[in-house]
């Protein structure tokens, strides 16, 4: 079997396991497998969100009480084949950076206002 068999074989496997796997409970990943999204970019969302999660709390240290420029080096900064509203209520539905993404969530429905 060369690479392009063993691609496309293991492309087949992952559309099975994706339509046996509730992926509703897992919308990131779904994100993630749907916008094709590789591992060092999956890499670079963690390390964005880690960085922004530890300036949130020096913020919170210092007395900040408006995020919005937080989230918008978030939108910024994130992966062109993710949007950022998207991305941030998948994260709160897996329980990535709970802190932050509440946040992020604030200042989204501040500015539906």
């Amino acid at each position: 079997m060369d690479n392009s068999e063993r691609n496309e074989t293991s492309a087949f496997h992952l559309c099975l396991l994706a339509n046996v796997i509730n992926m509703e409970r897992f919308p990131l990943i779904k994100l993630i497998v749907e916008n094709d999204i590789s591992r060092t970019e999956f890499e670079e969302l963690m390390t964005l969100l880690e960085m922004l999660d530890s300036q949130l709390e020096k913020q919170k240290e210092e007395g900040f009480l408006d995020y919005t420029g937080l989230l918008v080096h978030f939108a910024g900064m994130l992966n062109k084949k993710l949007y950022p509203d998207e991305t941030i209520f998948a994260l709160k539905k897996e329980g990535y950076y709970p802190s932050l993404v509440n946040e992020f969530i604030k200042v989204l429905k501040e500015n539906e206002k």
